[in-house]
This record gives C-alpha cells, sequence and structure tokens, in this order.
C-alpha cells in the first residue's frame, strides 16, 4: 500500500475552520417518575421535542397533556432527561417494562418482544392525498431546510409541510427514528394538527416509522426512499397514506391501495 496516497482528515477547531466538520452525537438517559428508561444516541439540538416525540410515538404518554413537566441536565456528550408523567402514564410504563422483564427461562420474553415489534395501533381515520403542487421541488426544498446537514451531511431529517405547501419544520438527527420523533414533539408542543399537512422522512421507510406517524396522528407520510411490502401493509392496514418521491419521476402512491381497473363498463 502506498499510504502517500492517503489523505487525512482533520475535525473542525477555531483555528482550522476549514477542515471538515462531523455531525455532534450525544448519549441521553431518559427516566420517567425517576424510573430509568432508555439511553438514546441523539444530535444534541431539539432535545425537548425529542423526548416529547420519543414518548408519544413509543406509546409511553397517549397525549401530550400526560407530560407534566420536562427537565433537561448535563452537557457534551452525556445528557439526562428527568420526564414527570401523569400517574395513569406512569403506571403503563412500569407495566410495559413488566411485560419484557424476567420470562426468559419460559420464552414469554421473545412473546412479548414481538409484540413490541408489531404493536396492536388503532388505525387512523383516513385523510385525502395531499395535492400534486405539494410536491413540486420538494426534495431540494428539504435539502435547503437541512441547516446542520448543510455543513457536515450525515444527518436525517423529517419535515412537516403544512397545508398551503410550505416547509413548516424539519428537524434533523444522526438517527432516522430520532429525527421522527423531534418532529413529532414539535408539532405537539407547538399544538399542530398533524392531519394539516403530512410528514416527509428522508430516511429509509422502516416499520418503525411508520409505528411512530400512527400513534402520532399523521394521515400521510412521505419518504424520499421506496418502502418495503411490510410497510406498505401496516400502512394500508392502518390507513396511513404512504408515499415515495423518487428522484427524477412523480410521486408513487402506495397506501391507499390503488383501485382496481373496472372491468363492467
Amino acid at each position: 500500500m502506498h499510504y502517500a496516497t492517503l489523505h487525512y482528515a482533520q475535525t473542525a477547531t477555531p483555528g482550522n475552520p476549514g477542515a471538515a466538520v462531523l455531525a455532534e452525537e450525544c448519549a441521553l438517559a431518559i427516566a420517567y417518575n425517576g424510573l430509568n428508561q432508555a439511553v438514546m444516541m441523539v444530535t444534541p439540538q431539539d432535545l425537548e421535542e425529542f423526548v416529547v416525540g420519543f414518548s408519544l410515538s413509543g406509546g409511553l404518554i397517549e397525549q401530550i397533556d400526560d407530560l407534566r413537566d420536562l427537565r433537561l441536565h448535563g452537557s457534551g456528550n452525556a445528557r439526562h432527561a428527568e420526564v414527570q408523567v401523569s400517574p395513569r402514564a406512569f403506571w403503563a410504563i412500569k407495566q410495559q417494562r413488566r411485560q419484557l422483564a424476567g420470562h426468559s427461562g419460559c420464552g414469554l420474553c421473545g412473546v412479548e418482544a414481538l409484540q413490541q415489534a408489531l404493536p396492536q395501533l388503532a388505525p387512523l381515520q383516513p385523510v385525502a392525498l395531499p395535492p400534486d403542487s405539494h410536491f413540486h421541488g420538494l426534495r431540494e426544498r428539504i435539502a435547503e431546510a437541512q441547516v446542520l446537514a448543510r455543513d457536515s451531511g450525515a444527518l436525517h431529517a423529517a419535515a412537516f409541510v403544512d397545508g398551503s405547501g410550505a416547509i413548516a419544520l424539519c428537524r434533523e438527527d444522526i438517527g432516522r427514528h430520532n429525527a421522527l420523533d423531534k418532529l413529532i414533539g414539535a408539532l405537539a408542543l407547538q399544538r399542530r394538527q398533524a392531519r394539516d399537512g403530512f410528514a416527509v422522512v428522508t430516511s429509509r421507510c422502516s416499520l418503525e416509522l411508520i409505528h411512530k406517524a400512527v400513534r402520532a396522528g399523521i394521515g400521510t407520510l412521505v419518504s424520499l426512499s421506496a418502502p418495503t411490502s411490510l410497510t406498505v401493509e401496516w400502512a394500508r392496514r392502518h390507513n396511513l397514506n404512504l408515499i415515495h418521491l423518487p428522484h427524477r419521476s412523480a410521486p408513487r402512491v402506495y397506501s391507499p391501495a390503488p383501485a382496481l381497473p373496472d372491468h363492467n363498463g
């Protein structure tokens, strides 16, 4: 190997601003009423919105009013979120933890984990598909809205397009689930109706994103990458409009299912 041909990247510093800018990452520990729930690796922006969205999209709370207080502590690569929730929500959180603990001897742990991966979700009330005009230049508009990714790349985004077709919110994170959670938290904290627009994710459309969208009451989810057959199945089952926006062709609607041709006419 000719080592002289290798180029070593340097991280940007005040004395070396021309070096590569890297995306930030930190560990965020989340506790509910003093009970440790999770440690997430996140981009340290919009953390309050992330915790709210994580709580709603994960079914830990049913509505924003179940959240009584939220305090963030720490700095650098170690952060803490202390969340106070209603007694009803805290009881439900403890029930979830109890179901997933202590069953490894009889194999029930796998059953419970499968239920967590394929949860029972209430179907959405169907909403109309967005107008075609709302997709014009959408990829380019989202790229302009990604302020953090403009410097570092390596960040996913989740955006909310309002009823007028404008990008009203854009949240970014190293994790695609985190980006959507931040957006869900922002919608909840701003008391915006998710059904009045649609969400766009720049990442692969995994099944977990379908779960989060349905729990958050998002009627339409647009992905910049093609969905899998399972995500399409779940979107149709739960009345979630699922649309893929390819690079150079028209939007493709996967859910609702396309109407069958009428051969009787």
